[in-house]
């Protein structure tokens, strides 16, 4: 999901980005994840609904990426009730036109700040071998291999990482 970082030519600012957490469903979380699912071809969709339920858990999120203003990228954490102390990261996306500025990184962050504040201990994820791009990125950031912990039939690969702070 993320190419080479390119730096602002010389004497351009730096983009501004900004990520938030969503109190209630937008047209801009509902376009962004409607291009994620077709660029990666999902066959399970969250309804509206069923995003609107996942805002309003106090222990789940959806975060939305701005680059100069302009909504790029998203990123969902829903709560995982089948393993405590756990919560799965789901529907990373940015835009091919803002990709190359650390965006999937700096959600990742926040999303990983905000579920250690939560008191959660890991953070699960599902993926398919044609994501490779994303995959290393999940690599690169400390998730490794565990068991199958879902029934999404799509996914072939399942990561986690350990994000309890240092005892």
């Amino acid at each position: 999901m993320l190419h080479k970082t390119h730096s602002a030519p010389t004497g351009q600012p730096e983009p501004s980005i900004r990520i938030t957490r969503l109190s209630s469903i937008t047209g801009d979380a509902l376009r962004l994840l409607e291009e994620y699912y077709e660029a990666a071809s999902v066959v399970q969709r969250d309804t509206p609904e069923t995003l609107q339920q996942i805002v309003n858990d106090p222990a789940s999120g959806i975060w939305l990426a701005w680059l100069d203003e302009k909504p790029v990228g998203c990123v969902v954490l829903k709560s995982l009730a089948s393993i405590p102390f756990a919560a799965e990261c789901k529907r990373l996306y940015v835009q091919p036109s803002a990709r190359g500025h650390r965006i999937a990184d700096q959600m990742l962050d926040a999303q990983e700040d905000f579920a250690r504040i939560q008191g959660l201990h890991w953070i699960y994820l599902d993926s398919y071998d044609d994501l490779q791009v994303a995959i290393s990125l999940y690599r690169k950031r400390g998730y490794t291999a565990c068991d199958r912990y879902n029934d999404n039939p799509q996914a072939t690969i399942f990561l986690r990482k350990n994000i309890a702070p240092d005892s």
